[in-house]
C-alpha cells in the first residue's frame, strides 16, 4: 500500500524539478496527480514519466498567477478525479534584479505566482479539502524568506516570507476544519535546469558553506513533502520544514573556537 494510496493532489510547477521530483513520487506512492504547469511540454513530460511508472495524472496547462486559472486547476481535477486531498504550490516566477530596478509588471508577476497563487488555490480547494480525511496545503518555501537573503532577489524573499506568513496563518485557522498547512524550504538543490545553468565551479561556490557538502537532489525536497502529505504528519501543522544540508547552521569553514584565543 503506498502512502497516498486512492487521494488525489494538484502539484504547480511541475513540469521539472523539485515540482516534477514531487509529483512523481506521490503519484509512485498511490495518488492520483494533476500535473499544474506553465510550460505543456514540461508538463507532458511529468505525466509521461508517471504513466510509464504505472502512475495516474493529467496535465493543466496554466499560469497560476491568476484567479481564474488557480480556479480552473482545482475544477479540473474535481470534475476528473470527484475529490481533492493535496494541494502543494510549487510554482515561481524568478527574475533577477537589483533592489530597485525590478518593474512594476514584473513584481506584480513574481507576487500573483509565488504568493497571491497560494491564497487563490486555497480559497478554491477548500470545500473540496474539508471534505478529506487527510487534507494538506503545501508550499515551496525559501531560506531566502525565513533566515537569509539573495542579492539581487530581494523581491523574491519577500516573496516567500509572505507564504511563511500564510502558511503559520492559515494552519492556525483551518486546524479546526482538518486542513493542515505546511512548506519544505530546499536549501540549493541541483535541479536540472541548475546543472545545465551553473558551471562546475559555481557550483562549487554554492555547495561550499554547507555542512553536508553537497548541493540537495530534487528527490529529496519531494522526499519532505511526501512526509508532510502522508498520514505520518497528521499532527504537524504550521510548520517550515528545512531541507538544507545544515545551511542555516553556518558555515563550517568560518572562524573556529581555538582562533579566538
Amino acid at each position: 500500500m503506498g502512502k497516498l494510496n486512492g487521494r488525489v493532489a494538484v502539484v504547480t510547477g511541475a513540469g521539472r524539478g523539485i515540482g516534477r521530483a514531487t509529483a512523481e513520487l506521490f503519484a509512485s506512492e498511490g495518488a492520483r496527480i494533476a500535473v499544474a504547469t506553465r510550460t505543456a511540454s514540461a508538463g507532458e513530460e511529468t505525466v509521461a514519466a508517471i504513466k510509464a511508472a504505472g502512475g495516474e495524472a493529467f496535465l493543466v496547462a496554466c499560469d497560476v498567477g491568476s484567479r481564474q486559472a488557480c480556479t480552473g486547476v482545482i475544477d479540473e481535477t474535481v470534475e476528473r478525479y470527484g475529490r481533492l486531498d493535496i494541494v502543494l504550490h510549487n510554482a515561481a516566477y524568478v527574475p533577477f534584479a537589483p533592489l530597485g530596478a525590478l518593474a512594476d509588471t514584473e513584481l506584480d508577476k513574481l507576487l500573483d505566482v509565488g504568493l497571491k497563487a497560494a491564497f487563490w488555490l486555497c480559497y478554491a480547494a477548500l470545500a473540496q479539502l474539508e471534505k478529506s480525511p487527510a487534507a494538506r496545503i503545501l508550499v515551496t518555501s525559501s531560506g531566502a524568506g525565513n533566515t537569509g537573503g539573495v542579492v539581487g532577489l530581494v523581491h523574491y524573499g519577500a516573496m516567500k516570507a509572505g507564504l511563511n506568513g500564510f502558511v503559520r496563518g492559515a494552519a492556525l485557522e483551518l486546524a479546526r476544519r482538518g486542513v493542515t498547512v505546511n512548506a519544505v524550504q530546499p536549501g540549493f538543490t541541483l535541479t536540472a535546469s541548475a546543472a545545465r545553468n551553473s558551471s562546475p565551479a559555481a557550483i562549487r561556490a554554492m555547495t561550499s558553506p554547507i555542512p553536508i557538502a553537497r548541493p540537495g537532489l530534487p528527490r529529496e525536497m519531494a522526499e519532505a513533502f511526501l512526509y508532510l502529505a502522508s498520514d505520518a504528519a497528521a499532527y504537524v501543522t504550521g510548520q517550515i520544514l528545512a531541507i538544507d544540508g545544515g545551511a542555516t547552521l553556518g558555515n563550517p569553514e568560518g572562524l573556529k573556537f581555538d582562533q579566538l584565543e
